[in-house]
């Protein structure tokens, strides 16, 4: 799908503009985005990142500066997700909450990882690949693990 009112910044690259789903968001200066990638309204991503190839990233997430996705990690934003309302009808944009997550300048996730909503991940930490995260990670902190939890 070609990108439909997405903001680049300058020297933004997009690996291959066919195979990936951007749409009204916001991409900064010298990012890089490769292939297989989908990134949907309202997301903000900051200068000086590169995400990997087969990342999802859903309404309701902002990523700052020098941040690092790995390939293939998913970012959840509905922490109640749902077919159907409760009436049994299909779920519109007013049965469910828009929950938002924070990564912080200098984020490093690995491959493969999965980011639950509503969390904030502190600047310069470090997922490991797979881990699942489940709340908010401090600053300068590494974790991994299902759910992600820090080395010691």
């Amino acid at each position: 799908m070609p990108l439909k009112n997405v903001q680049l910044g300058t020297n933004t690259t997009i690996l291959n503009e066919s195979l990936v789903n951007l749409y009204e968001c916001t991409i900064g200066d010298n990012t890089r985005i490769g292939p297989f990638i989908e990134i949907q309204k309202n997301v903000i991503i900051g200068k000086n990142c590169k995400i990997s190839s087969h990342t999802f990233i859903c309404e309701g997430v902002e990523i700052k500066d020098n941040v690092f996705i790995g390939h293939n990690v998913t970012f959840i934003n509905d922490k109640m997700p749902a077919a159907v309302n409760k009436a049994g009808k299909l779920k519109t944009n007013e049965d469910w909450k828009l929950e938002k997550t924070i990564i912080k300048e200098g984020v490093s996730i690995g491959s493969g990882s999965t980011i639950l909503c509503g969390i904030e991940i502190g600047e310069n930490a470090i997922i490991g690949a797979g881990s699942v995260v489940t709340k908010n990670i401090k600053a300068f902190t590494t974790v991994y693990g299902n759910p992600a939890r820090e080395k010691k």
